[in-house]
């Protein structure tokens, strides 16, 4: 049963996960799952997230257009990425508290100097297959173990040099695709309970509120300054989380 101190902690954290999202279009499980393992654990904070991420993402693509166009283009990606991820939430029901946080924060950690500070060689055309197969098994191993899977694609894109309508329609169409396999193999590996899985449809409501609030945000802030902010934020959250696990 979840206590109503947490169900009040965790609406505020996914309006504020919301916002950040709709503001920089990236950062909803991040967010919402780093913060939420502070006072929740762990598997709870990531079953929490299937269905604000699938309420989301499903809202995103469909704004964007383009779905079959933007499918072709990285469709070995999709379905690697989904395959991998949904065998990985058998391994999520079963791993060591302190391992997830690790991991959880490293995953964090690294999407956060990525954006920060590194920035990918240039990727060839003919490397392109392996390049999606590499990327789309990276997703899909992160997914099913944190359900954070855009850290991978992110990479992908900025060495693909895709322009900025392209990055946002296919990190949309992966996100997606990914949420879908999110479901599906948490459902089959017992982490999404009756109670949780109410909770995490309630949740889609601060979290789409939270994402039209950001979107009135973008038109309003620096939009770079305010992405830069929260990469900075998701950099301590994931030192945080890491030092949790080994402390």
């Amino acid at each position: 049963m979840i206590s109503t101190e947490v169900i009040v902690y965790t609406v505020l954290v996914y309006l504020l996960a919301g916002s950040i999202k709709g503001t920089v279009g990236i950062g909803l499980p991040m967010a919402a799952i780093g913060i939420s393992s502070e006072f929740t654990d762990p598997r709870m904070a990531i079953s929490l997230v299937v269905f604000p991420v699938l309420f989301s993402n499903t809202w995103q693509v469909f704004r964007e257009g383009k779905i079959i166009q933007t499918f072709k283009s990285c469709w070995l990606y999709a379905l690697t990425m989904m395959i991998v991820l949904v065998a990985m939430t058998f391994v999520t029901a079963r791993i060591d508290t302190n391992a997830l946080l690790f991991v959880l924060g490293l995953v964090i950690f690294t999407f956060a100097v990525t954006g920060l500070w590194v920035s990918p060689p240039a990727l060839p055309d003919r490397f392109d297959s392996i390049a999606q197969f590499l990327g789309g098994s990276l997703s899909g191993v992160l997914g099913g173990l944190t359900a954070i899977w855009a850290p991978p694609i992110v990479i992908y894109l900025m060495a693909k040099r895709v322009d900025k309508d392209a990055f946002v329609r296919i990190t949309g169409v992966l996100l997606f695709l990914g949420s879908i396999s999110l479901c599906i193999g948490f459902w089959q590996a017992g982490l999404l309970t009756g109670s949780s899985t109410l909770f995490s449809i309630g949740l889609a409501v601060p979290t789409l509120l939270g994402f039209s609030i950001g979107e009135i945000l973008r038109r309003r802030l620096n939009s770079q300054r305010f992405r830069t902010l929260v990469l900075l934020f998701f950099l301590v959250m994931g030192l945080n989380l890491i030092r949790r696990s080994i402390i």
